[in-house]
């Protein structure tokens, strides 16, 4: 499962190197290793001096996890909920990814931002919104927002051998979603995307819990006849381009689908890029799929209609082709 598969990535980086250590809200045992428990065991194995409860302060644990770095620590910060690290905007924004700009290159800054976030658990629109657009606009930061178990593993490792400040999204409903396992010690780069299907009709870029939808909508688009490729984007920032391109130049044509709402999103960056790059190639207008321009809904049918499903991933593509 994604959530086994992360905590194995920071034990074994936990053995590997004692620089490591990992701070946040309710993380160490006692408090049952944060809310879904995705760091148990880790403060039984490597003592509470390395894995630290915090009070309830986004800041402090940003804050704390700045200074640590620079002076040899590797910190993996836990901000509980994604719409939590408002609270540290200035710590994050400011702070951690501008140093190295600030320092002219002296003083780097290597933290995890390990955070969850996501539709589908009724948890409000103050608990799930996607907001990775915010922070891969910023200069600085490295994001990354896997979708299975091995490349929950693989990122997490080479996030934490990463200089710079990486936030890292976990999408709370795939927690639980089952892969094939890592092997210990498997980095996935940052900054890779991978081809999850091949396709030749219509590129599908997605990544995260999205991912999985765009791949339960294969069947729907070959009953269609149409043939999509689908890649994994991994990492949000800095994004494969190069195997975007690569994918669109066969296909002719892009459908990009996110969870985070539509307007000012990663998927606009993403089709100015490719209608830039590949204007003349294109088949159809670049299409993007994502949330409307509105807080995530409590009601439960409200919300599930609130974030794209396989139903209008596979409708959207297929009227791509026609």
């Amino acid at each position: 499962m994604i959530m086994q598969a992360i905590n194995a990535a920071m034990a074994d980086a936990m053995t590997d190197d004692d620089a490591v250590v990992v701070l946040g809200e309710d993380v160490a045992d006692p408090e049952e290793g944060g809310v879904v428990g995705v760091t148990k065991g880790l403060s039984s194995r490597f003592g509470e001096k390395r894995v630290r409860s915090t009070p309830i302060s986004e800041q402090a644990i940003i804050g704390a996890a700045i200074g640590a770095s620079l002076v040899g620590f590797k910190p993996i910060a836990e901000i509980m909920l994604m719409n939590f690290t408002t609270v540290a905007m200035d710590m994050i924004v400011n702070h951690a990814a501008k140093l190295r700009f600030m320092s002219g290159g002296q003083t780097h800054v290597p933290i995890v931002i390990r955070t969850m976030t996501g539709t589908g658990m009724s948890s409000g629109g103050q608990h799930c919104d996607f907001l990775e657009s915010w922070f891969a606009h910023t200069a600085g930061m490295k994001v990354v927002a896997p979708s299975n178990p091995a490349d929950a593993y693989g990122l997490m490792r080479s996030a934490i051998d990463d200089p710079d400040p990486v936030l890292f999204i976990e999408n709370l409903p795939i927690y639980w979603q089952k892969g094939e396992a890592p092997e210990p010690g498997h980095r996935v780069p940052l900054g890779k995307a991978h081809v999850a299907k091949q396709g030749s009709d219509v590129t599908i870029v997605s990544y995260s819990g999205t991912l999985l939808q765009a791949l339960a909508a294969v069947e729907a688009m070959d009953a269609a006849g149409v043939s999509a490729e689908i890649v994994d984007l991994r990492t949000i920032s800095p994004w494969d381009e190069e195997t975007v391109l690569a994918s669109v130049r066969k296909t002719g044509r892009l459908l990009i689908a996110h969870e985070a709402v539509t307007k000012h999103g990663v998927g606009a960056e993403i089709a100015a890029t490719v209608s830039s790059e590949l204007f003349r190639e294109l088949k159809a207008p670049v299409s993007r799929l994502g949330a409307p321009y509105a807080p995530v809904p409590f009601s439960k049918p409200l919300e599930d209609a609130y974030a794209p499903k396989a139903a209008g991933i596979a409708e959207a593509a297929i009227s791509l082709c026609k």
